[in-house]
């Protein structure tokens, strides 16, 4: 897999292919952790507000794959925007271990840190109740500090629009070196993608599938692209974003679909033709284009598509 690298805008190279962590429970994702790390990941995509990093770390060394060979990721939460280190460092501590390789504000949405709640806080009438006086920009002051003191290799962002990158750029003295998006053939994001590449920005995916019952699963287009190719639609929708150097973080604890959709994402990245990909970029368009993760923040993040 060490192959399948991509640089970032800093020098450092992050493996395209990543195992994702969200919803995935405690007792079952130290054995998911092991298994992709056994069977060549070297990505594993983590956050603080998924509450499973402990077994994440259980499940890195239970490995035995040493320490240096994987990119780990975490994420900073929106009631810890105000205490950017303190969150990375109760990320570390779970993790156990004393660095990352890329931390990323997981929405750029500040979140009351003395809220009714240490995750979602909300108002009295049921909204989440943000931060409203805190600016995003010093979020990003904070991301500079901890990468300055060797906390973490590279800093990012996930989940901000065009609008919202160019907020931070304003005052940014560290361009972000990736923005984490759901990303998927029903919800590409042909513009963003494009944006950010032009800027130097590696892109991810997240829900590179869909979601749970997820109707790309089923889509006729994916689907016939794959059986011509002799592979399954899932390699089709990992190998689509592969081919365009997006980071896909596909997420799963059953260990043989661990497995396969590493093998089918490196085939599919190398079977599918320019004109398989034309035909994909353009499924979304034709009427299916969907987001599946839009929380209620209350305020306008730029998205296209969104609602």
């Amino acid at each position: 897999m060490s192959s399948h690298l991509l640089k970032l805008n800093n020098g450092e190279s992050i493996p395209a292919i990543g195992l994702g962590t969200w919803q995935s429970k405690p007792n079952e994702v130290a054995r998911a952790v092991d298994v992709a790390l056994g069977n060549g990941y070297r990505h594993i995509d983590c956050a603080w507000a998924y509450g499973n990093e402990k077994e994440v770390g259980e499940g890195l060394r239970a490995s035995g794959v040493p320490r240096s060979e994987v990119f780990i990721t975490s994420k900073l939460w929106g009631t810890y925007h105000r205490r950017v280190e303190e969150c990375l460092d109760e990320t570390l501590a779970n993790l156990g271990t004393d660095y990352l390789d890329l931390y990323l504000i997981h929405w750029p949405v500040p979140m009351n840190p003395s809220g009714n709640h240490p995750a979602f806080p909300t108002r009295p009438d049921g909204s989440r109740d943000r931060d409203e006086s805190w600016d995003i920009r010093d979020t990003w002051k904070g991301m500079e500090e901890v990468l300055k003191k060797g906390k973490v290799k590279s800093i990012g962002v996930s989940n901000c629009s065009e609008m919202m990158v160019e907020k931070i750029l304003t005052t940014a003295n560290v361009i972000p070196a990736v923005n984490q998006l759901e990303l998927h053939l029903y919800n590409p994001q042909h513009k963003l993608v494009a944006y950010l590449k032009a800027k130097g920005i590696v892109v991810e995916a997240y829900s590179p599938l869909g979601s749970t019952n997820s109707p790309l699963l089923q889509d006729e287009v994916a689907t016939d692209i794959a059986k011509r190719h002799e592979l399954k639609t899932s390699d089709v929708l990992l190998g689509y974003l592969l081919k365009k150097d997006i980071v896909v973080l596909s997420k799963s604890v059953n260990p043989a679909r661990i497995e396969t959709n590493l093998i089918g994402a490196l085939e599919a990245y190398k079977r599918l033709t320019t004109e398989d990909m034309v035909v994909l970029d353009n499924v979304a368009a034709s009427g299916k284009q969907k987001r599946f993760m839009m929380p209620p923040w209350g305020v306008d993040l730029g998205f296209e598509n969104w609602g």
